[in-house]
């Protein structure tokens, strides 16, 4: 009997799901695929280590929510594995608070302090963790790892946690933590291969999709990043507003009378690119439209980056890439280059392999070689 393990990412609509199998001494990716739309249209596809199509196929509306996704996920994975042995389940958890500075085995103690976060992330905590206990349910005696979001900027210098408000406040947890951190970690670990030249310099890497987000890397640890106590701050985002001067967020509350609960549905889900356009928060539909509204949101993402690196630069003289890795195709690879303008000796791409490669073109040379 063949040994497996299996990691999942759980989203509001989403469940992303990866099978490996360890048949010797290594593990071995042996299944990839997610179900998509859940709560609309669930739809679930798979394809296995080769990149061949497993599955592809509509699934039921009783896929309604998280544990109902993982259930219909389970009852797939049984009648392909029937009878395998499950050694673990690997969980991305979006916030970790100040305490895992690390992968951690769950625990009920464990569960009860990444509860406490959720309000911290609500739109993605609350999913992760609905996705640990859906297995708990399902296979109570398999251990669960989960690894956080936040766990990587870690390693950030004091001055980068730091929130300057009252230090009573900020003694309860209130602090910069960062997220994006699997992202980073990911391109940090393959740095030494792709790039060894500068593996162990400055670079500032770009994680660009629905969320977007900046990390400051030196000697592959996070040394600053976008992101703050929450992930609203930093770059204007799919639906999420980015940095906003507090006074904003007070002209909210004290002269248009808001709620909290009001406020904090336009911060989640009507802001951004969504906000700024009044048509939609998907990159390529703003790309396709004509509306004067479109070209502004598509132009502020790229705006924001330029803006927040120009403003890393006096702390990083001397930096040596700038490298962008797309969490999908929302952002083109124009975009990336548009934003890394600022400084002379910088370059960008739409791959880390082809920003470090190329890291030192003429920023104003790379551009004109993208498409468009």
């Amino acid at each position: 009997m063949e040994d497996y393990a299996l990691v999942l990412n759980a989203g509001s609509s989403s469940l992303k799901f990866w099978v490996y199998t360890r048949p010797a001494a290594t593990w071995r990716l042996e299944t990839r695929g997610q179900i998509e739309g859940i709560g609309t249209k669930p739809r679930l596809s798979a394809k296995d280590g080769a990149g061949d199509v497993l599955i592809d196929e509509t699934l039921g509306k009783e896929v309604s929510d998280g544990p109902s996704a993982v259930e219909s996920l389970a009852a797939w994975l049984r009648s392909c594995y029937g009878g395998a042995r499950v050694l673990g389940v690997g969980h991305r958890v979006v916030h970790g608070g100040a305490r895992f500075a690390g992968p951690v085995v769950i625990t009920p103690e464990v569960l009860e302090e990444l509860r406490a976060l959720i309000p911290l992330a609500p739109l993605h905590q609350p999913y992760n963790l609905a996705a640990i206990e859906a297995v708990c349910d399902r296979l109570p005696g398999v251990p669960q790892v989960a690894c956080f979001d936040t766990s990587f900027h870690r390693s950030q210098p004091a001055l980068a946690d730091v929130v300057p408000l009252p230090r009573e406040i900020c003694s309860s947890g209130l602090q910069r933590y960062g997220f994006h951190g699997l992202s980073y970690e990911y391109i940090a670990s393959v740095l030494p291969q792709s790039a060894p030249e500068i593996a162990e310099g400055r670079v500032i890497v770009a994680h660009l999709g629905s969320g977007a987000s900046l990390c400051a890397l030196r000697n592959r640890k996070s040394v600053d990043n976008t992101f703050g106590f929450t992930a609203l701050d930093g770059l204007c985002m799919g639906t999420r507003p980015g940095a906003v001067d507090p006074g904003v967020i007070l002209y909210l509350f004290e002269t248009l009378g808001l709620v909290a609960k009001e406020v904090a549905t336009i911060l989640h889900k009507k802001s951004g690119l969504l906000g700024i356009s009044g048509i939609t928060n998907d990159m390529r539909d703003l790309e396709a439209s004509s509306e004067p509204g479109a070209r502004l949101a598509g132009t502020s993402l790229c705006t924001a980056s330029s803006r927040k690196s120009e403003r890393w630069l006096p702390c990083w003289a001397g930096s040596t890439a700038w490298s962008s890795r797309r969490e999908s195709a929302r952002i083109r690879p124009r975009s990336a280059a548009g934003s890394a303008r600022t400084r002379p000796g910088w370059a960008s791409s739409s791959t880390p392999r082809r920003t470090f490669e190329k890291a030192r073109v003429s920023p104003r040379r790379e551009a004109a070689s993208q498409p468009g």
